[in-house]
């Protein structure tokens, strides 16, 4: 008895976690971007950066051309909060794969120094108009997560025009990487909600099938995983998988399960 009911909790929360996780399959074949920004020591008591918008510009079968990412975390943002090695989180979006060509960073109004306890502000005029672009040139893959740090270097950004004023020249380094690879695959009947985990040792990854069968896991450190497959119809058997391979900046294509009563 207590058998059964641990079995129908495990699918009542599986089938509650996939609500949110099949949510998110349409972005299968793009990659994931997550920007993130930090700084380099300046002496001056702050900072402040007022940041926008955050715009890429990627060609490949979804050209679009500029285009702003979802979800940026506009605000204003001291650059000497983040010096050390900190950093903060910019967005976190899906992107067409194909060719990353730019980033484009649009700024307010609100930019300004601290200086001896006294606010100058800062002027901005490009940033401002358009945008602060920054050359990446760098194929983007569908299916996996890349971070990219934004080193700001705010000492070598502020420029004294000699009459009190302080101008804006930002100079930032771009830094792109991938986050380990992915494993996509697919299990039927596409009917059965299915759960999956990869593993290596103690380190668990999972998702759920959406509504074709199909799954993918971003972000898999490189690695060899053993893959495990809970359908959530309890008259289907699980099935494990072993031996699958994950290198950096791929995808890992796993042979179709198919699940058996």
């Amino acid at each position: 008895m207590k058998s059964n009911v641990l079995k129908s909790l495990i699918v009542f929360l599986l089938f509650t976690s996939a609500l949110i996780s099949c949510s998110e399959k349409d972005s299968g074949d793009k990659a994931k971007l997550e920007i993130r920004m930090t700084d380099d020591p300046a002496a001056f008591d702050a900072v402040y950066i007022d940041l926008k918008d955050v715009q890429i510009n990627v060609t490949g079968d979804d050209d679009k051309g500029w285009q702003s990412l979802p979800g940026v975390h506009a605000g204003i943002y001291n650059l000497l909060d983040l010096v050390n090695d900190k950093d903060t989180l910019l967005v976190n979006a899906d992107i067409p794969s194909g060719k990353l060509h730019q980033i484009r960073l649009v700024l307010g109004t609100n930019n300004s120094i601290v200086a001896n306890g006294v606010t100058i502000p800062l002027e901005t005029p490009s940033a401002q108009q358009s945008g602060l672009k920054l050359n990446v040139q760098q194929n983007v893959t569908g299916g996996i997560l890349y971070t990219m740090v934004l080193d700001f270097d705010a000492g070598r950004s502020i420029v004294s025009t000699g009459n009190g004023k302080f101008i804006l020249k930002p100079v930032i380094r771009t830094v792109l990487n991938a986050v380990g690879g992915s494993i996509k695959g697919a299990v039927t009947p596409k009917t059965v909600l299915t759960a999956v985990y990869a593993i290596n040792g103690t380190d668990t990854m999972s998702t759920f099938t959406d509504l074709n069968g199909g799954y993918l896991i971003k972000g898999v450190p490189a690695a060899s995983y053993t893959m495990k497959y809970y359908p959530t119809d309890t008259t289907y058997k699980s099935q494990t998988k072993t031996g699958i391979v994950v290198t950096t900046g791929n995808v890992t294509i796993v042979d179709t399960v198919r699940l058996m009563k």
